[in-house]
């Protein structure tokens, strides 16, 4: 019998090529949708099933977490890093001596000018020194002498420039003391005003007496005002006055002597190659120190508990990680039977395959998704609002500042997705592997 051309609606040669291109969408979104029903329950197929809520929670809370705990530990390294800055120069020019003092200042400072990518260098006065406001208590202090001389602009820290500029006053006092401004949590622990008369003890200067008593060198000082930086180590041990009265308070006004000079270069983070650089062109008794040098142990801490910290908070993505695998295998041992179906009917290995990667590559997409649009706004929220503070005394700053690195959350991200990734091989692969006749007749 010659079979009627017209059955199965159109040529043989014409309805293979519509197959074709329809069999290869159809099999493109085949996986997908499988792995959409696979992912709902087996009762409300709009309800994602309670083990994939844990294995998506799971994935959402560990990438919120590192998000904030990373935002956190940057925004703890800048807030330190500019904290530090604004009251500590770039790079310190010393003699070597005996006692911390350079002579010949005018002629090294000229020299250091000259060096590249520095933007000014000043002179510095620093000395341990013992603040009186009465007898009952004395607070050690660091006292800086600053060179009221110098252009505001040819300032080397925030603070000297807020002095230069008026901010805080230094100028000729009612009661005819030299003037000294100092910290505000200072001025809250000797109970120290405006106005006020303080006794400085110098640390340094100290002489025998004619009975081989040490005697002190002690000055009366008035307060001016108080400054706030944010630092509370700076806070609750910083005073300034002018270079002379310190110089005169150490005696040594009539030798005019500084204890060193005090770079600003453009970049603070080229600071170890420009202090090189200087070092070379000064020689010997000359030697500098770094900003960097001073604060390594303080950052390199830091560095250590971001690592620390980020290598704890994966875990928890790892451990979401787990669960997409246990809800994977889940699926496979109780879609046995239906994978056996599908496979029966032509479905390959490989689309088996890919419907159990897209499953779990479903869950740590969206968990991705999810925990970093949440660790993101909890962390604008705690930058904005500055909610948590913190105890000043340990950590250096009042509150707590976040600073959200993108190459930070960029990795998150790439380790989350590979996390997720890698935790689909082992069930895809099982499930692939299923022979259709032992599947269908599994219980």
């Amino acid at each position: 019998m010659t079979p009627d051309p017209g059955v199965g609606g159109g040529s043989p040669g014409g309805g293979g090529r519509d197959r074709g291109r329809g069999g290869r969408r159809s099999a493109a979104g085949l996986s997908w949708f499988v792995a959409r029903r696979y992912l709902a329950s087996s009762k409300r197929g709009r309800l994602l099933s309670f083990i994939t809520w844990i294995s998506l929670a799971g994935v959402t809370v560990g990438v919120t977490a590192l998000i904030v705990v990373l935002g956190v530990m940057n925004g703890m390294q800048e807030e330190l890093r500019d904290k530090i800055l604004s009251a500590t120069p770039h790079v310190l020019v010393l003699e070597h001596g005996t006692a911390l003092r350079m002579s010949d200042w005018r002629t090294v400072m000229d020299e250091v000018r000259d060096v590249p990518r520095v933007r000014a260098a000043a002179p510095f006065l620093l000395t341990k020194v013992a603040v009186l406001r009465s007898e009952e208590y004395a607070q050690s202090a660091d006292l800086y002498g600053v060179s009221l001389e110098m252009d505001p602009d040819d300032a080397v820290t925030e603070m000297e420039e807020e002095i230069l500029r008026g901010v805080h006053e230094l100028g000729p006092t009612a009661s005819g003391y030299p003037p000294v401004v100092l910290g505000s949590r200072l001025a809250d622990r000797i109970g120290a005003f405006p106005g006020d008369t303080l006794r400085v003890i110098s640390l340094e200067n100290i002489r025998p007496s004619a009975f081989g008593h040490l005697i002190p060198t002690i000055r009366a000082f008035e307060v001016t005002g108080t400054f706030t930086t944010g630092m509370y180590e700076y806070d609750v041990s910083n005073l300034y006055a002018p270079m002379e009265d310190v110089q005169g308070l150490l005696g040594i006004r009539d030798r005019d002597q500084v204890s060193g000079l005090s770079v600003r270069i453009d970049d603070p983070w080229e600071a170890t190659a420009v202090a090189r650089t200087i070092r070379d062109r000064l020689g010997f008794p000359y030697w500098v120190q770094t900003w960097i040098d001073t604060n390594q142990s303080l950052f390199a801490a830091l560095q250590l508990e971001k690592l620390a910290l980020g290598v704890i908070l994966f875990l928890i993505v790892i451990v979401a990680a787990f669960n997409i695998v246990s809800t994977l295998v889940m699926v496979v041992v109780d879609r046995t039977s239906e994978i056996g179906i599908l496979k029966s009917m032509g479905m390959s290995d490989g689309q088996v395959l890919r419907i159990f990667v897209l499953q779990g590559m479903a869950i740590g997409v969206l968990g991705t998704i999810l925990g970093t649009s949440l660790g993101l706004f909890l962390s604008w929220i705690l930058h904005r609002y500055q909610i948590i503070q913190i105890p000043p005394d340990v950590y250096f700053i009042e509150r707590l500042p976040v600073s959200v690195n993108p190459t930070d959350v960029l990795l998150i991200i790439a380790g989350s997705l590979t996390i997720a990734l890698l935790a689909t091989i082992y069930p895809a692969l099982q499930a692939s592997r299923l022979q259709p006749v032992e599947a269908i007749k599994h219980d």
